[in-house]
Parts: structure tokens; C-alpha cells; sequence
């Protein structure tokens, strides 16, 4: 928690000393996961998630922009195993699960052309806090569990390193829409020679930003 109020200060202080825009995003998705068992590769479906943030463009070159965020993410996965596992138990033969995380992106923005509405493309890192969950999942002795995700150094862990990639219209009027795929670039399992688990999610946002303090852009230097 405290990497992120240091990255809420950090988004504060953007707001003061630069010329900036800023506004607020929401949007439904796709969640999953590439589950593997000593390497081999589970079978998974898709649940319906939703994230949920606010979302800052700093310019600093021409057509490229500094685009940080802070999200809410519903995420999830269901995935079925040809083997034992843990977590998120030795007895399981499949899991259902669902939990809520804090994600924070450092992204880069390039936007295609200079008018005040154009098609744009960001890319970066993210970091993602889980903050709690839920699992359900049958046995191998015909019995059903759930109960809350164990998140610690031995189960499922809580810090998730990502990849994001998105594109998107922002139009004149401040309102934009992307699309977005986000790639783990870490396993959510602790737990070792345990599975790994690589969440992913895609989907489609809908913001406006609600202050556009632009910088000015004299055209005729950059011909």
C-alpha cells in the first residue's frame, strides 16, 4: 500500500507543475488466465470482469505523452487440472475464482496526428495489488469448497507485474474509447513448484477527461 500512495503523491504533483489532462475511465472485460501444471498448459475459460479508474495525459514531445493511471480491476479465471496442484488444493480437479486488485500503469501515449480528435496507441508496465478474492473449486472426493483467497509467500501472491497495450479515439469534446489487452508478466502463485498462473484480461473503455489544459503547439515549427 505504500507504492502506491507514493504513486498518488507522484500523480499530485503532475497535476500541479504541468499542463495536464485528466479524467475518469470505466469499461467491461474479459479475464483469464494461462494456467500450467509442471509446464503443461491447463484447460481455461473467460469470465466477465470490469475496471474502473482515473486516468492522466502529460505532455511532454510533440505527439507523446506521459499516461499514468490508477484502476479497479474485477478479475478471475476458471480452469480445470489434469493433475494436483497447489494452491489451490492437492484434492481439486478445477477452480473458479474471482478477486479485486489495484492496478497502477505507467504508460506511454503516441498520438497519430496533432488534431483534436485523433486515434492514439499506449503502451507500458503496470503494477497490480490484490486486494482480496474468492475461489470455489470441486475434489476428487466429490466435495465442493468455497472460500476466500490465502494471499502470502506460500499461496497465492498479492503484487502482479503486467504489460499493457491499448488503442483507442479521443474525440474533441474530451471523451475517449479503447481497446485494451493486458499480459501478466508474472505468476500469481507463491507456492513452490506450484502452477503458474498467468492472468490476462482484454476489453473495451469508455472516459472523458474533465479538465484540458493543453499545452500550445505552433505547427509551423514542426513543418
Amino acid at each position: 500500500m505504500k507504492i502506491l500512495l507514493i504513486v498518488i503523491t507522484l500523480l499530485s504533483s503532475f497535476s500541479v507543475n504541468s499542463q495536464v489532462e485528466y479524467g475518469f475511465f470505466a469499461g467491461p472485460q474479459l479475464t483469464g488466465v494461462r494456467y500450467t501444471i509442471d509446464g503443461k498448459k491447463q484447460e481455461s475459460s473467460l469470465k466477465i470482469g470490469v475496471n474502473a479508474g482515473f486516468q492522466m495525459k502529460v505532455p511532454f514531445e510533440n505527439r507523446l505523452s506521459f499516461a499514468p493511471s490508477i484502476m479497479y480491476n474485477l478479475r478471475g479465471y476458471k480452469v480445470k487440472f489434469d493433475s494436483p496442484t497447489f494452491p489451490p488444493d492437492s484434492s481439486a480437479i478445477d477452480n473458479n475464482t474471482s478477486f479485486h486488485t489495484i492496478e497502477v500503469a505507467f504508460l506511454l501515449q503516441h498520438d497519430f496526428n496533432l488534431q483534436p480528435g485523433h486515434y492514439f496507441i499506449r503502451f507500458g508496465p503496470s503494477l497490480d495489488f490484490a486486494l482480496f478474492g474468492n475461489e470455489k473449486f470441486n475434489t476428487n472426493t466429490n466435495g465442493f469448497v468455497d472460500r476466500k483467497m490465502t494471499f502470502s509467500f506460500s499461496e497465492y501472491g498479492r503484487y502482479l507485474a503486467s504489460a499493457i497495450l491499448q488503442f483507442g479515439f479521443e474525440a474533441k469534446n474530451g471523451l475517449f474509447i479503447y481497446g485494451h489487452y493486458n499480459y501478466s508478466l508474472t505468476t500469481m502463485n507463491n507456492q513452490d513448484l506450484g502452477p503458474g498462473i498467468g492472468n490476462r484480461a482484454g476489453g473495451i473503455t469508455i472516459g472523458k477527461y474533465l479538465k484540458r489544459n493543453k499545452v500550445a503547439i505552433d505547427t509551423k515549427n514542426m513543418q
